[in-house]
């Protein structure tokens, strides 16, 4: 190799501007391409070694990289909002320690095929911790894909309506973490288990982990299908190499209100009159229950349809009480 002090060879690398940007643009140095000016004046004000000078500027470019991965991986994962592990609050819950959650933070999470089910009502966190796994997974170099278990089954049942079924599939196996939110909020399509065990099933064989949020026990998730033996099929495949975790405590959204102390822990039902209970859980003077009698009956006789229904024929009150709307 020619030594750095033969003039021929100093000569032979002196490039231009455009030329130095051409380099930069064909080996996609781009975050380099806009910072080396800035890190060649301080090199030189600081007498830096060129050893000095060039690992400054590799370390700048893969920083960039890492940061512009972590956006775009952010944004495709369609995150319902942005939450980390630091963010959970692990004193609401009574159970939950965070060190059982720290074995899905790591690589192994992914590298194993591990899974999830976080089971609990609605405010305790469950989402959130989703997310928050599914957000470390990128973090440490992997894809994640978040969807709703409504938004899953309803897509790819379409597509097998259409006869897509298997090109719709992708969305859901390719990513490294699937994360389905919400099992057992909504009503399902009946051909709800099959779409969800073609992607269970594939993502199972691959060892490609799922994390899956849900109010409802196991033993309901075949009434929420439609199919018992499909569920159980599901779930003998996710907790193969997963775990299911009960989350417990207050609602995160709502304990502000202290509604644990407000609402006693039983209510009587309430009763209209007379020492019998009322047929209602409630008080009603009828417009709850019969709304659109009351469109078309004259006051008086809506009262009385409504107290013929509760078998009561005590005293009525004036028909006063009910305005007809056109009155």
């Amino acid at each position: 190799m020619t030594t750095k002090n033969d003039p021929n060879t100093l000569k032979s690398l002196e490039l231009s501007e455009g030329q130095l940007e051409a380099h930069f643009r064909r080996l996609n140095l781009a975050h380099m391409r806009r910072i080396y000016k800035e890190v060649a004046g301080r090199a030189e004000k600081e007498s830096w070694s060129y050893r000095d000078f060039l690992a400054l500027l590799l370390a700048e470019e893969v920083a960039r990289r890492k940061q512009t991965r972590l956006q775009r991986c952010t944004r495709s994962a369609h995150f319902p909002f942005f939450k980390t592990i630091d963010d959970f609050d692990f004193t609401l819950q009574s159970t939950l320690r965070q060190s059982l959650i720290g074995s899905y933070l790591g690589l192994d999470f992914v590298t194993e095929g591990r899974s999830l089910i976080l089971h609990g009502k609605a405010g305790r966190g469950k989402t959130h911790l989703a997310v928050a796994i599914g957000y470390r997974a990128i973090q440490n170099g992997f894809e994640t894909l978040f969807t709703t278990a409504a938004e899953l089954i309803e897509d790819l049942s379409n597509a097998s309506k259409r006869g897509h079924l298997q090109e719709s599939l992708v969305t859901y196996t390719h990513p490294h973490v699937l994360v389905i939110d919400e099992v057992g909020y909504l009503t399902y399509g009946p051909d709800a288990a099959n779409v969800l065990f073609h992607v269970v099933n594939n993502r199972h064989l691959r060892k490609r982990p799922m994390i899956f949020t849900t109010n409802k026990p196991l033993n309901a998730w075949g009434q929420v299908l439609h199919d018992e033996d499909m569920a159980a099929a599901i779930l003998d495949r996710v907790l193969e190499r997963g775990r299911f975790i009960h989350l417990d405590g207050s609602s995160g959204r709502t304990r502000h209100l202290n509604l644990e102390e407000v609402l006693p822990a039983k209510t009587e039902r309430l009763r209209i009159s007379g020492t019998s209970g009322s047929e209602f859980p409630e008080p009603t003077n009828g417009r709850t229950v019969f709304p659109q009698l009351m469109d078309f009956l004259p006051a008086y006789e809506f009262q009385k349809c409504v107290s013929r229904y509760r078998g009561d024929q005590e005293s009525l009150p004036n028909s006063t009480d009910f305005q007809h709307p056109e009155s």
